[in-house]
């Protein structure tokens, strides 16, 4: 049964709604959520619908309208206890506040927003498109990693909803990483993953997949556009996948954009030049950067390299104030800094601040002890897992304890971004760290140890602290089983630690 199923009141009518926005189609969906709200009266039907209204307001540029429309739909939802709808609005907000470039709030919505999705216990086609709407915040605001983890998914939750894979193909994520790597020097890279769009385009269109929707036909386009202004030749023609698209302002600007690289590399640059110059286009979309770095493009073929260089260097500049290993460590501060939040706010769980790590915002031991012996004394068992950072001594040898902090601050955002709802995460002492999953077995270990060093491995450990290699050693056992206390578990743990691979299985 679909989310929608749910509701009380006017669920054809919402349903006729998303169905269009799915297909780019924003401005036909608005009247009828207006319509909607006019007439309902259940509260989860109108949050919904608000939720939805947030969206399309987004979708069309609208940004005037979205500081009225979110905080109306966050009224909504944060009355009802229901983590899809959660997780949907702070997609849209992370969004929304990326259109109006407050970086601050967007990375704080992007936090809420996977926890609230990752709390969703039944997974059905409305949770698939929380999970695509959360990607495409990711990738706009820069987090390429977590949107491509993000939209993977959205498609493992689609197709257990019976929603064909290439309906969350979504190109516009990759293209977003192409052109960012173009922005920073890296044109081969850029190149590479260029090509990699075209394959898959290739292959959706070998199998007869009809099903792409209307927005992943622009980036389609504007991948293979791109990729023939820096100079390579495409097997499908950009111009036809420029077409169509929806009413988006993503849309738009990338229809437009696409047709100033065709024109370069129809070798008229001084015309594509004009072009860029006569219509406008949003910063948001593939980064303030991607004008100059076609204006640069399109001078060089021109032969004049001076203004070529000079504008290559403007786009560099630009990029440069939103790379990726900023973003990184913001997105983990921000994630301990709710978590700091959340402990003070709930006495019940976590008692007072001594029960609490300063640098982190995690939980320490005191807290872990309370925790575990509150779910012992209720009878109830748990997988332990002790996890102790390989490199940590010579990362405050050769970079200071400063990167130290910063390096327990990133695993602290890692173990807490990967760990299930109800998980319980604590810095138990210097670089040691110890999750608590109540109430698993084996299998949900082995999940969860799986995560912990893809995550931690996909770190990039180089740029913050170059040439110290980091790694997790880490072991499982299991508390209240036959009687086994804390001190035991964490000992049989510490005792199975492994380094750089998943975690060990429970003993």
């Amino acid at each position: 049964m679909s989310w929608l199923d749910r509701l009380a009141e006017n669920v054809d009518e919402l349903r006729r709604a998303n169905g269009l926005q799915q297909n780019g189609r924003s401005a036909e969906a608005l009247p009828i959520l207006d319509d909607v709200l006019a007439v309902a009266t259940d509260p989860m039907t109108r949050a919904y619908a608000l939720v939805q209204r947030f969206g399309a307001l987004i979708n069309l540029g609208r940004i005037a309208d979205l500081a009225a429309a979110m905080t109306t739909a966050d009224n909504a939802v944060r009355e009802l206890p229901d983590p899809y709808l959660r997780g949907q609005m702070h997609a849209f907000a992370a969004l929304g506040a990326h259109l109006e470039r407050n970086l601050d709030r967007g990375v704080t919505h992007l936090v809420q927003a996977s926890r609230a999705l990752a709390a969703v216990r039944e997974n059905d086609s409305e949770t698939a498109w929380g999970w695509h709407d959360l990607a495409m915040a990711y990738s706009y605001l820069g987090f390429h990693g977590h949107a491509l983890t993000a939209i993977e998914q959205a498609r493992q939750v689609g197709v257990a909803a019976g929603i064909a894979p290439e309906i969350f193909a979504a190109p516009g994520i990759r293209l977003r990483n192409a052109v960012s790597l173009d922005h920073q020097g890296d044109t081969d890279g850029c190149l590479r993953v260029l090509r990699d769009i075209d394959v898959e385009l290739a292959r959706y269109v070998s199998i007869g997949a009809d099903q792409l929707r209307p927005g992943s036909r622009a980036a389609y386009g504007y991948s293979l556009a791109r990729r023939a202004a820096l100079g390579e030749e495409t097997s499908a023609d950009a111009a036809a996948w420029l077409t169509g698209g929806g009413d988006s302002i993503r849309t738009r600007d990338l229809r437009h954009l696409g047709q100033v690289c065709l024109t370069l590399a129809g070798g008229k640059p001084e015309l594509a030049l004009s072009m860029l110059d006569s219509v406008p286009v949003s910063a948001e979309i593939l980064g303030a950067a991607e004008p100059a770095r076609l204006r640069s493009i399109c001078h060089a073929a021109a032969g004049d390299h001076a203004a070529a260089h000079a504008a290559d260097r403007y786009a560099f500049r630009l990029a440069a104030q939103r790379i990726d290993r900023l973003r990184e460590g913001y997105l983990d501060g921000v994630a301990a800094r709710l978590d700091a939040q959340e402990t003070q706010r709930d006495a019940g769980r976590y008692g007072d601040e001594t029960l609490t790590d300063p640098l982190t915002g995690l939980p320490n031991r005191r807290q872990l002890e309370r925790y575990v012996a509150t779910m012992l004394a209720r009878g109830e068992r748990a997988a332990i897992g002790v996890c102790d950072l390989v490199g940590f001594t010579e990362v405050n040898a050769r970079h200071g304890r400063h990167c130290g902090d910063l390096v327990l601050q990133r695993i602290a955002g890692v173990l807490s971004r990967v760990m299930r709802r109800g998980d319980f995460v604590a810095r138990f002492a210097g670089d040691e760290f110890v999750v608590v999953l109540p109430g698993a077995g084996t299998t949900q270990a082995a999940e969860v140890s799986r995560r912990i060093a893809a995550a931690t491995n996909a770190e990039n450990w180089q740029i913050l602290v170059p040439g110290t290699p980091i790694s997790l050693a880490a072991g499982w056992s299991e508390v209240g089983a036959n009687g086994r206390t804390l001190s035991a578990a964490l000992a049989a743990a510490a005792a199975n630690r492994l380094p750089s691979r998943p975690l060990s299985e429970m003993t």
